[in-house]
């Protein structure tokens, strides 16, 4: 990862809006004072490994919300193929369109010389701190289940 030593927990999020698939603009801080944030940083629609994470994290989203968590995925993809994506796979959490990568770059996951932001996630409480965040050390990896994201939640 290019800026891997960059640690935000304790911090306040940085915050961002941008395109969804819920056909309007989503803002981080919107959720503030309402809800805990997972985002899940992740490289490409349609590649192998995001193909696996993205349904996982919207399979549980019934979990997530019990918790009083919101899930947000975010990619440099367009919200036309984030929506051709979800449709195929089943993928219902919100899926954001970083276009630019400006979002992955504020939380130090951009790989600017691939093009893509690396597969991070990030636990952003209600208050709008960052509680809990794992890069992966390749973009091929996957280690941060579901399940651990909402093991860190309940600790909260």
């Amino acid at each position: 990862m290019t800026s891997a030593s960059l640690n935000l927990v304790g911090q306040p999020a940085p915050d961002f809006t941008l395109p969804s698939t819920l056909g309007q603009d989503v803002t981080l801080s919107s959720y503030r004072g309402q809800h805990n944030v997972v985002l899940v940083f992740y490289p490409l629609d349609f590649s192998p490994v995001c193909s696996m994470q993205l349904p996982e994290y919207s399979g549980r989203q019934d979990d997530f919300a019990d918790a009083g968590t919101v899930v947000l995925g975010i990619n440099r993809d367009s919200v036309y193929a984030h929506k051709a994506w979800a449709a195929e796979y089943g993928i219902e959490v919100p899926l954001l369109a970083d276009l630019r990568l400006e979002v992955a770059r504020q939380y130090g996951v951009a790989i600017d010389e691939r093009g893509i932001s690396g597969r991070a996630v990030f636990l952003i409480d209600k208050e709008g701190v960052v509680r809990y965040q794992h890069v992966e050390e390749q973009t091929g990896h996957y280690t941060v289940r579901p399940e651990a994201v909402l093991a860190k939640i309940r600790e909260l």
